[in-house]
This record gives structure tokens, C-alpha cells and sequence, in this order.
């Protein structure tokens, strides 16, 4: 399977852009008000007060591929077109391990100063939306593409600090397994992944494999996993 790519020759056509993409997809996933939450892998779920990724809420990351793409795989699995905006280096074999079908999957790999404007656009289109900004933030611009989610229903995922977050997931405590005696090869690694945010009174903590052994995330079965090295820093 191939993602689909678009680059800054695509933005000179934006409107025109926005809304064949809104209308082709429209015909092929049915969105509606009624979905409660866009699923998460069985292991993140806990983190999350409706389970999932709540449509018309932004989320906060720590600067990890794996996080991010974790949280991606079960949605996309389950039907959801999703847009990566501003990461040229994304692995697409990563983003197959963690569940993500290429086939609905759509990067802009290089917006540029424009990456607000690109994700703005690609949350008129794709119900889920991940983001690297390029730069700070003003509160008008993080109000306006907040009220944007709202009303188109996509659920943000921004890989940085974000003011307008509901929620800040950060990871830590990483364990690394499959090293012997000073040799060996990596099979995975187990993380502390944290979840805090205006909308939950306490935050939430779950262990997990990030990554695990198949490459993407695994719940962590603490009687089978023995780590040999821990990291000094995330």
C-alpha cells in the first residue's frame, strides 16, 4: 500500500483541494455526531475518560513517533482516514506496525510556515489529524483551529505543548528489553505513559510496550517481561 502525499504545489489549489477531499471521503466513511470516541489500542484506552479520542478535542504529545502513531493504529484499523501534518521523517514500516492502513492515511510532509493553515484544511477533511507545529502559537490561532475542531468533529493530536489541549500525554520510566550480558538484539521497550488535563480530576498512568516486540503497542504482562537495561533519559 502507498500513503498519499501532499505537497506545497497542492496548497495553490487549496479550496478546490479541501472539498474533492471532503467529498471523496464522505462517500467512503460515514461520520456522524453520534460517535462517543475514536478507538485507541486496548492498552492506551485506560488513559482516555471516554476510551478513546473524544471528536472535537485536541490532545497534547511528548516528541515521540511511537506515541503518536501509537494512538493512530486503532482508529485507522477501524476505518478513520487520519493526516499527518509536518513529519517528513515518519517511517511508513512504523506506521504499519502500529496498526495504521497506508491506504487511509495522507501526509504533508513539509508545510513550511503554512503547516497551521495545512492543518486547519486537513481538519476539515479527516476525522483524525496529527500535527508537529513549526513554531509558538498565539491564542487566536490555537482558539480558531479549536473551534474548527468542534464543529467538524476531528479529534487533534499535536506532538508539542498546545494550549487548547484536553488532555497531555507524556511518556517516562523507559525499560529496554533483549540485551544479554553487554550484547544482544532490542525486542522492546516498556514506558510509563501519563495522562492529565482539565477534563480529568487525577491523572491516569499505564505501563506498556512501546514498542513491543511486533513493533507496534503492546499491554504489558509484567510476569513475562523482564527488562535488562533502563534508560537514563526518554
Amino acid at each position: 500500500m502507498e500513503m498519499a502525499v501532499m505537497g506545497a504545489a497542492a496548497e495553490a489549489d487549496q479550496p478546490a483541494m479541501v472539498s474533492r477531499l471532503r467529498a471523496q471521503i464522505s462517500q467512503m466513511q460515514r461520520r456522524t455526531a453520534q460517535v462517543d470516541a475514536l478507538p485507541v489500542h486496548d492498552a492506551l484506552a485506560p488513559l482516555f475518560p471516554e476510551g478513546g479520542l473524544r471528536p472535537g478535542a485536541s490532545y497534547a504529545l511528548s516528541d515521540s513517533a511511537g506515541l503518536l502513531l501509537a494512538l493512530l493504529g486503532a482508529s485507522s484499523q477501524d476505518g478513520s482516514w487520519c493526516s499527518i501534518v509536518g513529519m517528513p521523517d515518519l517511517s511508513a514500516e512504523a506506521a504499519e506496525a502500529y496498526g495504521i492502513d497506508l491506504a487511509r492515511l495522507v501526509l504533508i510532509p513539509q508545510p513550511g510556515e503554512r503547516w497551521l493553515q495545512a492543518a486547519s484544511s486537513a481538519v476539515e477533511v479527516f476525522p483524525l489529524v496529527a500535527v508537529r507545529p513549526h513554531r509558538a502559537t498565539t491564542s487566536a490561532e490555537v482558539a480558531r483551529l479549536e473551534a474548527r475542531l468542534r464543529d467538524r468533529g476531528s479529534a487533534l493530536l499535536v506532538v508539542g505543548a498546545w494550549s487548547g489541549a484536553d488532555l497531555s500525554l507524556t511518556m517516562s520510566a523507559p525499560e529496554w528489553s533483549g540485551i544479554g550480558q553487554g550484547h544482544g538484539l532490542i525486542s522492546s521497550r516498556a514506558v510509563s505513559v501519563a495522562a492529565a488535563g482539565r477534563r480529568m480530576p487525577r491523572s491516569r498512568t499505564v505501563r506498556v510496550l512501546l514498542p513491543g516486540p511486533s513493533g507496534g503497542v503492546e499491554r504489558l504482562e509484567t510476569r513475562a517481561h523482564r527488562p535488562h537495561l533502563r534508560a537514563v533519559s526518554a
